[in-house]
Parts: C-alpha cells; structure tokens; sequence
C-alpha cells in the first residue's frame, strides 16, 4: 500500500472532511485550464465583419476554450443576420460598431459617416445586440470627422495592438504567435470569417493561460482590456 493510499484509508476529523469536499466542488467548477488559471492580466480579442455564416462555429469554439470576445459587426450583416447577433450575445461576446458597408470612411463626408454608424447602432439594438459603446473604423482608417460622429453616438474608438494578419493570409501558427505578443490591457485584430484564426483559439487560450492572462472586455473609458 503507498503512502497515499495508507492516507486515504484513515478517516478524516468532520472539518478536514467538510474542507476536502469544497475543494473538490472548486475544482470541478474551475474543469476548464482556460478559466482555471489566474488573472494576472487581460487582453482584447476582436473579431471584425460578422456576423455571417460563420459566427456559430467562431462562438462554439470560442466557449469551448473560455474564451470572450468583442465582435465587431457591420450593420449591414447584423440587419440581415440579427438571430447571430443574439447569438454573439448569448454566448458572452461583446458586440461593437464595424460601419454599415464597410467603406473607407475618411474619404466620406460627415453626413455619409454619420450615416454609417447610426445605422449599424440602430441595427444591432433591433437585433438584440444592445446599443454599442465601442467603434472600430474599417481598415482602422480614422479622422478627426470620423471621430466627431464617434462622439455624437458615446462611441469609443477602437483600433489595435497587435494585427493577426488572418486578412492577409497568415496560417494557424502565425496568428497563435501574433497573439502571443499581446500584453496586459491589448487588443488584438481578428476576422470573424476566418477559418485560420478560428483554429488557432483552441492554442490562443493555452498561451494566455500558461502567462496568466484572461479574455476580458474592452473599456469604453481607456480602450483598454479589462476585467469582464
């Protein structure tokens, strides 16, 4: 018989016995290494271009690694997809501003701005998304026009830290180093569409986990990632 087992046989006083039962719920709760580690940290994972097609297997894969995110969504796909936006939002995503169709928003006047993100805020509250807080211009392309209309509808500017480069073709082990290079409180730049970066969360949630750092919000207040 080994020690341990000589152990286990001896009867435990009622509090030691009480002890070894919490600890066993906690570590039953806590099954998933993702959640299980501690916070030392938080970082901003954002995918952009949704919701489409691919939104349900982006969601399933991040759940399944404890993982949050903040969707940027285009107006024109939430109006058209808002069942996936209430997914998003089910799920314990985020969900930001993308602009309505996507256009290179400095060279439009101020009308055509306003244009596109009053109309992606009002399409992502009908589709149950809530009302956004945060703005991501398409191609991170921004002016000091763009961010008046920003202001106008309480929005917060978004850009990023650390570019996956998932929409220039960078593979699966690419897009796990580029999120490597993330640190506390950065956000990284993600393509709900791509299949590349959807493969990588499963190895992106082991390296966060192994430096301490979890999936968190993204402030409207600093911009920065932050306790959900």
């Amino acid at each position: 018989m080994t020690t341990g087992a000589r152990l286990a046989s001896r009867p435990l006083p009622t509090a030691l016995a009480a002890v070894a039962l919490v600890a066993a719920g906690t570590l039953t709760v806590n099954a998933n290494p993702a959640q299980a580690a501690a916070c030392n940290g938080y970082v901003g994972l954002t995918f952009d271009d949704g919701p489409s097609g691919s939104t349900p297997a982006l969601l399933s894969a991040l759940t399944q690694n404890g993982l949050r995110a903040t969707m940027f969504n285009q107006g024109q796909y939430a109006a058209a997809n808002p069942s996936q936006v209430r997914a998003q939002v089910s799920a314990g995503m985020w969900v930001g501003n993308h602009s309505y169709t996507h256009p290179h928003l400095p060279q439009l006047n101020q009308s055509q701005i306003d244009s596109e993100i009053s109309r992606t805020q009002q399409a992502i509250a009908a589709a149950g998304g809530g009302t956004p807080k945060l703005f991501r211009p398409p191609y991170g392309e921004t002016n000091s026009t763009v961010k008046a209309v920003e202001a106008r509808y309480g929005l917060t500017e978004i850009l990023w830290n650390v570019d996956s480069q998932d929409w220039n073709g960078a593979g699966t082990d690419a897009i796990v180093q580029a999120a490597g290079r993330l640190g506390n409180g950065q956000v990284i730049l993600m393509h709900d569409w791509s299949a590349n970066a959807r493969a990588a969360i499963p190895r992106i949630a082991q390296g966060l986990a192994s430096r301490g750092l979890c999936a968190g919000r993204i402030s409207p207040q600093t911009g920065r990632a932050i306790a959900p």
